[in-house]
């Protein structure tokens, strides 16, 4: 597994006879692995001849320096994590991936206006730019993104039909501890007991008869709430507890 730091070296290789038609599988990631990222690196492996990683705390996505100060940087056990499932793992610095000082950006126009994006404003515009250059930078054949994140998932599939990306998305399930809860980088900010309160979430989201009545659930198990919403078969909420916020759907 190789580790590059240097866009520029790693376009070197890219362009190149060593990859040159063999297809690639990108797995876009800020670190923070888990069993989560794994399952996709898993699946790309199957599916590819090579295996990128890319390990970038976007700062572009956050509405929230606290937040993006807060996110946690474990470069060397994401490493260990990645090991065997990935070839190439790319760790760009901010000064290359946004040489523009993020003068240009990707912005879309209704999506990114509702849920996640009614509450973080300009979240999307982040994600969707730093995936747009990492598509371009790594080139794959396919790039693989949990179902977790519903809202971008659905934003990445559409920014690539729009602009023509030569790329598919892979959507893959949702990977959750035993107790349900979704898989997240969050939830070792909570303690102990928020976080055996937080399975609370994905059970509400599935039994309650309607969103209306998720959300009082939700809010009666002491949760503040942003959203929960249904639509397309699936329900999606936004909760924070201990001043952590968590996504999560479920299919109806």
């Amino acid at each position: 597994m190789k580790v590059w730091t240097s866009l520029a070296e790693w376009r070197a290789l890219r362009g190149g006879t060593e990859l040159a038609g063999r297809p690639i599988g990108l797995v876009p990631t800020m670190g923070a692995l888990h069993a989560g990222h794994r399952a996709l690196l898993a699946r790309a492996r199957a599916d590819n001849d090579y295996v990128v990683l890319s390990i970038f705390v976007n700062p572009t996505q956050f509405n929230d320096t606290g937040d993006l100060a807060k996110y946690p940087r474990t470069l060397d056990a994401d490493l260990a994590v990645a090991a065997g499932l990935a070839d190439h793992v790319l760790v760009p610095a901010a000064e290359e991936l946004y040489p523009d000082h993020y003068t240009y950006r990707v912005t879309e126009q209704a999506v990114s206006r509702r849920l996640e994006g009614e509450h973080r404003p300009g979240h999307f515009d982040g994600v969707l730019t730093v995936v747009l250059k990492l598509l371009h930078v790594v080139q794959p054949a396919r790039a693989y993104f949990g179902e977790k994140d519903w809202q971008q998932l659905r934003m990445v599939e559409g920014m690539v039909r729009a602009f023509l990306v030569p790329v598919e998305i892979i959507a893959c399930p949702t990977e959750r501890a035993p107790d349900g809860l979704a898989l997240s980088s969050r939830n070792r900010r909570l303690s102990p007991v928020a976080r055996e309160r937080a399975a609370m979430f994905p059970h509400i989201l599935r039994t309650a008869p309607t969103a209306a009545a998720a959300a009082k659930s939700l809010k009666a198990s002491g949760f503040e709430v942003d959203y929960v919403v249904d639509e397309a078969g699936v329900r999606l909420g936004a909760i924070r507890t201990e001043n952590v916020r968590l996504i999560d759907n479920v299919r109806l």
